[in-house]
């Protein structure tokens, strides 16, 4: 068996859980280096209980990862292909977001290779999957920064507009807006008027309000864009913040540990029954299996209710 990765919060912890679910049950483990490039280039390491130790708590992953357009083409997988037969893997965890699931379903589906995948990544944007690896931690790394953020707002009474991640799917941006007590969050599921936004503004200046606190999605618009009109529409001192990276790391929150454990587990003893071509992940108190080409679809992240809810305790 052999264990292929990206990187966020909590994928050590599904690692662990796998490798340590494989031990009993005989099976020998190999991690992939670099993800699919490791794959191409045959960059295996031996991976056993104590390999794992102590890596629960740490963020990233263990296994590095790079972004690898070979894996596309049919030389990436024939390489990969005749790596996967050469140490005699008999099965490949998958543990990532769209990309990396997306690469298991062409290796199941065009290839054979038994795939379970595991769903990791901070936008949580898999379609069928309510919760993935690493988001509950993401939303809380921002939140903490949307904190202190919040600190300097109120003292020198300025507009901030803070730039989370999200390409696709507004979910950080939406909790942490909801969970941060802010005035307004800019989605890529929905349009936003920047005219209304400004007279939002001024209407609450008139009335004496001082600060205010605008969350952006990066697959809706730039901070610093967001920032130019508020300051030209409103005349009021407005500055930025793009958290960037940092939600990417960080120490997996409690849920996300749990969730990696309950699903490194489960896609083990699904490997063993001879499941493939398919997501596990945790729905209703149980876990479940997705088809591999129905959890790379494109998610709709319904955000009309908790929009509304915003907009009414702002």
């Amino acid at each position: 068996m052999a264990i292929l990765t990206r990187d966020c919060a909590g994928v050590n912890a599904a690692i662990r859980a796998a490798v340590r679910t494989a031990a009993p049950a005989g099976l020998e483990v190999l991690g992939v280096l670099r993800g699919y490039e490791g794959l191409i280039d045959g960059d295996f390491v031996p991976l056993d209980r104590r390999s794992v130790s102590g890596i629960i708590n740490a963020g990233g992953t263990i296994l590095k990862t790079a972004r690898c357009e070979r894996f596309f083409t049919a030389g990436g997988q024939a390489s990969s292909v005749k790596n996967i037969k050469a140490r005699g893997i008999d099965g490949l965890l998958v543990i990532g977001g769209n990309g990396s699931l997306a690469g298991a379903h062409v290796l199941a589906s065009s290839h054979g290779v038994k795939v379970i995948g595991i769903p990791a990544t901070i936008d949580n944007d898999l379609s069928g999957v309510d919760i993935t690896i690493g988001a509950d931690t993401a939303v809380n790394v921002a939140l903490d920064a949307l904190d202190k953020i919040r600190d300097t707002a109120t003292s020198l009474e300025r507009i901030f507009v803070v730039e989370v991640m999200g390409r696709n799917c507004g979910s950080i941006a939406m909790q942490v807006a909801l969970a941060g007590g802010c005035e307004e969050v800019l989605l890529p599921e929905q349009d936003f008027d920047p005219a209304a936004v400004c007279r939002e503004i001024r209407n609450g200046h008139a009335r004496g309000k001082v600060s205010w606190i605008i969350i952006t999605a990066e697959g809706r618009a730039r901070a610093q864009d967001v920032a130019a009109v508020v300051t030209r529409d409103t005349g009021l001192e407005t500055r930025i913040a793009v958290l960037g990276h940092i939600q990417r790391g960080g120490r997996p929150t409690a849920i996300d540990r749990i969730l990696a454990a309950r699903l490194g587990h489960a896609a083990v003893e699904a490997l063993i029954e001879g499941k493939s071509d398919v997501c596990v992940h945790y729905k209703d108190g149980q876990i479940e299996f997705l088809p591999l080409e129905i959890a790379i679809r494109p998610k709709a992240c319904p955000v009309a209710d908790d929009y509304h809810l915003l907009k009414v305790l702002a």
